[in-house]
């Protein structure tokens, strides 16, 4: 398939300015609108696809570079494919693109054209994120905590009606109880509707005869809520925990979520590194070259005898299977110890004839 040229489109050339690439737009999309004498959905569709690239600074620089091809292109799954409005920001026509002192928004007039439209979404409060600090050994095995936060909740006194107890619930007069306000306004491209929620029911159709003195009727409020935060075995310094409906309260619709970000305090012995535990121990130069058994703590406060061979280099690595990070289930990584020799600042007399007596043998 040949790739599109956005120029020809809209009928500019190639060093056209934003202010004509715009002008273009504007006089294509006046004639070819579907409600306007010229009418041509296809056409309508393909000159918005290429404002909706030309328009953008960035997008029209990989678009010169790249073709159709650039990430986000009309090749990607971008205007070119589905809804040939995706992705394309109309926020900069909200205000000038008119006649007079009309004013609309491109997006919400595209939302109910060609068969397509915004698909109504369920309010949503506000998402929250907090940090949380835990021991290392805490993350490896996991904890839980009890943490106090500040935020948007439901009332309590009320329980999200915003009407004091006991008192009667009428319906809204403004939007006769839908909760939901109607407006049509007109444009050069035709007339088209909006619907925003109440403001007098905050979208509810319902209005309270006395209003909860908790919240001021709005049914929801500032406090302090105790939340209990699961912290999974085996997870790592920077991730996250999402609690659903965590985050604050909205009159109408569901709770937002909240964010815990896990910060995990380095342990003076162990490190990790993927679902291994790490730890250096160091090795004295005789047991390095004879052999031995030391005691090695772990991080469930046991002891473990580990049997360290005669060593063949000044470094080298001991595994014990399963007494890492857990991974999944009774699954766990491995314990890798590093051992390293250590040599002894100082010799006393007998020890640097010892050390000598080696020399003679070739050590």
């Amino acid at each position: 398939m040949a790739a599109k040229d956005y120029y020809a489109t809209l009928g500019v050339d190639k060093k056209a300015t934003q202010d004509d690439i715009k002008k273009a737009f504007r006089k294509l999309a006046h004639k070819y609108h579907p409600d306007k004498g010229h009418a041509d959905e296809s056409k309508f569709k393909e000159i918005t696809e290429a404002y909706a690239i030309l328009g953008n600074d960035k997008k029209r620089r990989e678009y010169d570079t790249y073709g159709q091809a650039f990430p986000g292109g009309a090749n990607a799954g971008g205007a070119g494919q589905g809804n040939p409005f995706a992705g394309f920001d109309f926020s900069q026509f909200q205000q000038g693109f008119g006649n007079g002192d009309i004013e609309f928004d491109l997006g919400d007039m595209f939302g109910g054209m060609f068969g397509g439209g915004r698909q109504a979404r369920t309010p949503r409060g506000r998402d929250i994120s907090i940090d949380l600090e835990v021991p290392f050994q805490d993350a490896v095995f996991g904890t839980t905590r009890d943490v106090l936060i500040g935020k948007i909740s439901t009332c309590d006194t009320c329980k999200g009606s915003g009407a004091k107890p006991n008192t009667e619930i009428t319906t809204c007069t403004t939007c006769n109880g839908s909760g939901k306000i109607h407006e049509t306004r007109n444009s050069i491209l035709g007339q088209f509707s909006t619907v925003r929620p109440c403001v007098d029911c905050e979208g509810t159709g319902k209005v309270p005869k006395e209003k909860c003195e908790a919240c001021k009727g709005h049914g929801v409020r500032r406090k302090e809520n105790n939340i209990h935060i699961e912290v999974p075995a085996g997870i790592d310094n920077g991730e996250m925990i999402r609690l659903p409906q965590q985050g604050e309260a909205i009159k109408t619709g569901v709770a937002g979520d909240l964010y815990v970000k896990v910060h995990v305090k380095p342990h003076p012995v162990f490190r990790r590194e993927g679902s291994n535990l790490v730890m250096d121990l160091p090795v004295k130069l005789t047991d390095a070259l004879l052999g031995t058994t030391v005691p090695v703590a772990t991080l469930e406060g046991k002891t473990l005898e580990v049997k360290i061979p005669i060593m063949k280099r000044a470094e080298e690595l001991l595994r014990v299977a399963g007494k890492g990070i857990p991974v999944s289930g009774t699954h766990r990584g491995d314990l890798i110890i590093r051992l390293e020799v250590a040599l002894p600042h100082k010799l006393s007399g007998k020890a640097k004839k010892s050390v000598e007596d080696l020399k003679t043998e070739g050590l």
